[in-house]
């Protein structure tokens, strides 16, 4: 038990208040009996009696202390840390209202968004329906007013083009002045002077050594190449 500091004077007044100890002698007469108190008689100084009433209070409840500090100790640490949960509750639980506020508003400009999207969606689907209305219609009058389509006719072979291809070019000779070409008709040899016409409306245009050239109105060309180059005229 740890000591405890007392007064002298509040050690003789817990004495004076106990008495004599009537175990102790008392040869010559030294210990002076005390009178003896009536049930009426008040202390003269109240404060006196309650000093030693205190610190008899104090003896005896300092054990009792320190069987209690542990509790004590225990009891504070549970209210710190019940106020700590608490705050930190407090906390926690105003940071997720604003988390889902703001969640909120962000859903909600999602909304507006997406409702934006749907409508501008819409619109084009519109429009790309009346496209296709209008492509429809513009196929099928097509169909209905599509000319006949025929192709380009084979060019027609310029009369005697074929029989004159027959023919062949045996040389050129100069007779008189007149520049003539020799051909072979397939059937008798025939010789005729440049310009002349040669048959139907070929007319013969050109005499060269090697070629003549016939030609007919409608702009068509024929060239027949000499069979034999080495025969001409002086």
């Amino acid at each position: 038990m740890p000591s405890r500091h007392i007064s002298p004077q509040s050690f003789d007044e817990i004495l004076s208040e106990l008495g004599d100890d009537p175990a102790i002698p008392d040869p010559h007469g030294i210990r002076k009996t005390s009178a003896p108190k009536t049930a009426h008689q008040q202390p003269k100084n109240p404060s006196k009696v309650r000093q030693p009433l205190d610190a008899l209070s104090a003896l005896t409840a300092g054990p009792q202390v320190q069987k209690l500090g542990p509790f004590i100790g225990i009891g504070l640490c549970l209210i710190g840390l019940s106020l700590a949960l608490f705050i930190a509750f407090e906390s926690i639980e105003s940071r997720s209202e604003s988390l889902i506020q703001e969640s909120q508003n962000q859903i909600s400009a999602l909304q507006k968004e997406l409702g934006l999207l749907r409508t501008e969606l819409q619109n084009i689907e519109d429009n790309l329906y009346e496209e296709i209305d209008l492509l429809e219609v513009s196929i099928h009058s097509l169909k209905e007013n599509k000319p006949l389509f025929k192709g380009n006719p084979k060019p027609q072979p310029t009369p005697h083009e074929s029989e004159l291809k027959n023919w062949r070019f045996l040389g050129t000779a100069q007779i008189r002045g007149s520049h003539q070409a020799f051909f072979h008709t397939g059937k008798k040899n025939g010789a005729f002077q440049k310009g002349a016409l040669v048959l139907g409306d070929w007319r013969l245009t050109q005499i060269e050594k090697e070629f003549v050239t016939l030609t007919h109105p409608l702009g068509k060309t024929l060239v027949l190449k000499s069979t034999n180059p080495n025969l001409s005229g002086p």
